[in-house]
């Protein structure tokens, strides 16, 4: 299949695209391996300022030389927000810590842990559950990954988004770690996690209030959110959405081989599985924001619109730790399935009986991975948390992190016990929780003057052109 990642190339007699993956992957390996290296984040004033440039670049190649009107949304969302300039750049934080932990357990991880990638979504049997909720990112690599970006998260996303104090910060990003550490003990002691799903019956009080709260009736939120006035197919009057009424046989035979491939057992609710309507949605996400996305409409059983279904295609790519992570041999070869199989694969394992609609399919050259658009997905809206909410919901998201990981030895691919050796790891525990949080509270610092850089290099008309390499 045709490579879909942002990163390097160049057509047959185009340019050369710049791309420094490779030298960051030789630059991980001797990470790993112990050798005294110097990372990016060693690097200070106009050189930090320069790779930060470079990197955020080459991380949006493709989108910035189609000159995306996405892409231009994108940039300016980054520049308005710390938390989202977080969020947006990935790629920009892995390489800061290329190679490290190389002795740490191996799990797979979610790859861009922070506070809005947990949230509300349907389940297997079409029930709303709490759990991670975005796996674009994720990849095999030390567990202690995980932990690093989801402390900064909540270290950003509270002052942000919950406008906390730094005192405040650091207690409600100590109460994410603990969260986690004190999940993994109960799996290790307990097990149960093949079971386990956080629902309205099973939910703490914050998270059950969340549940409910998302709960709304098919039929009101396909009228509201997408439906043209006679429920015939998506509404053109949208900014959001934008019709392609035209490719609808297309991806008819784009959703049937979906459910092909991926073994799909269709629910009855899915009615024949026939494509009423597909719309490109725009504007959508932050990381993702300028990537391919379609919607699909698909008639439910009582042929009238009110219980239709909505099946997302979103581009898939390249995860931002690919070619950071100390040396594995687990994980899905990308070259041979595509990206969207790593996702699916990530969401198969992570969740317990999630989304029956995640899967991955090619089409336009590209990687897709997908998924169903419920009218009960929900996030928890941060800027209500009071600071006790705050560290309640860290915790409950340490430990729900802590379920993801340790399913990495019962559906992934690691062949062990996982828990155990984490909780061998990270002895003793007090010095444990301080190293990450120490680690958090440098990074948040470096990621605020990287956003200085960015802010300024985007005044200056910076991303509107790659790098080329011209000798």
């Amino acid at each position: 299949m045709a490579d879909d990642d942002e990163h390097g190339g160049g057509g047959a007699g185009g340019p050369q695209v710049g791309s420094r993956f490779e030298a960051f992957r030789d630059l991980a390996r001797a990470r790993a391996e112990g050798q005294h290296v110097a990372l990016p984040r060693h690097l200070s004033g106009h050189d930090r300022r320069l790779h930060v440039r470079q990197t955020l670049r080459e991380d949006h190649t493709e989108r910035i030389a189609t000159s995306s009107d996405d892409a231009e949304a994108k940039f300016e969302k980054l520049a308005g927000s710390l938390y989202s300039f977080f969020r947006g750049t990935s790629l920009l934080f892995y390489r800061d810590i290329a190679g490290e932990d190389a002795w740490m357990p191996t799990v797979l991880t979610l790859g861009d842990v922070h506070p809005e990638n947990f949230g509300v979504m349907p389940s297997a049997d079409d029930v709303p559950i709490f759990g991670v909720n975005d796996f674009d990112e994720a990849y095999y690599a030390p567990f202690t990954w995980d932990l690093k970006r989801g402390a900064v998260g909540f270290m950003i996303g509270a002052e942000v988004e919950g406008g906390k104090g730094r005192k405040k910060r650091r207690k409600i990003a100590r109460r994410f770690v603990r969260g986690y550490i004190d999940g993994i003990e109960g799996f290790s002691t307990d097990g149960g996690e093949q079971e386990r799903q956080l629902r309205l019956d099973t939910a703490p009080p914050l998270i059950a209030d969340l549940i409910a709260d998302a709960l709304q009736d098919r039929s009101e939120w396909l009228a509201s959110d997408h439906q043209d006035e006679y429920r015939r197919g998506f509404r053109n009057d949208d900014d959001e959405l934008v019709k392609v009424t035209s490719r609808t046989e297309e991806f008819q035979e784009v959703l049937h081989r979906l459910v092909a491939d991926n073994d799909i057992d269709v629910p009855a609710r899915a009615g024949e599985l026939r494509v009423k309507d597909v719309a490109m949605r725009r504007g959508a996400g932050t990381a993702s924001l300028g990537l391919a996305r379609y919607y699909l409409m698909v008639e439910g059983p009582l042929a009238d619109g009110t219980d239709d279904l909505i099946i997302e295609l979103k581009q898939a790519r390249r995860s931002a730790l690919a070619g950071l992570v100390p040396p594995t041999e687990l994980g899905i070869d990308a070259s041979e399935q595509g990206h969207g199989a790593r996702i699916a694969h990530a969401q198969g394992v992570q969740l317990v009986r999630g989304d029956v609609f995640y899967g991955h399919v090619d089409f336009e050259g590209r990687s897709f991975m997908s998924r169903e658009r419920a009218p009960y997905r929900e996030d928890i809206d941060l800027d209500d948390l009071s600071t006790s909410e705050w560290k309640d919901y860290a915790e409950i998201c340490g430990r729900t992190l802590a379920h993801a990981h340790a399913m990495s030895d019962d559906t992934g691919e690691v062949d062990h016990d996982v828990e155990p050796a984490i909780l061998a790891a990270i002895s003793p525990r007090e010095l444990f929780v301080d190293d990450i949080i120490r680690f958090a509270e440098e990074a948040t610092d470096r990621i605020r003057r990287d956003h200085e850089h960015f802010r300024a290099d985007h005044a200056l008309g910076a991303f509107r052109t790659i790098d080329v390499v011209y000798r």
